[in-house]
């Protein structure tokens, strides 16, 4: 799929600069950078939804813990 990247010009001197430092194009360096991002992301969904299930889950016996 093709998609159009609108970046400044400060961040695409950045991204030139780490990709060549990288030996690597800047779609490669973009598209790495997408990939850790949806990683980083599904990652923090995943720890959200196991926080929600325990919540709902052991709603009792948390509510006997102590406030202090």
């Amino acid at each position: 799929m093709a998609m159009t990247l609108r970046l400044t010009e400060e961040q695409d001197k950045a991204l030139s600069e780490i990709a060549g430092s990288l030996g690597i194009s800047k779609n490669s360096a973009v598209t790495a950078a997408i990939e850790a991002f949806i990683a980083h992301e599904y990652q923090r969904v995943k720890v959200r939804e196991a926080f929600s299930l325990v919540l709902k889950r052991d709603a009792k016996l948390l509510a006997q813990l102590p406030s202090d």
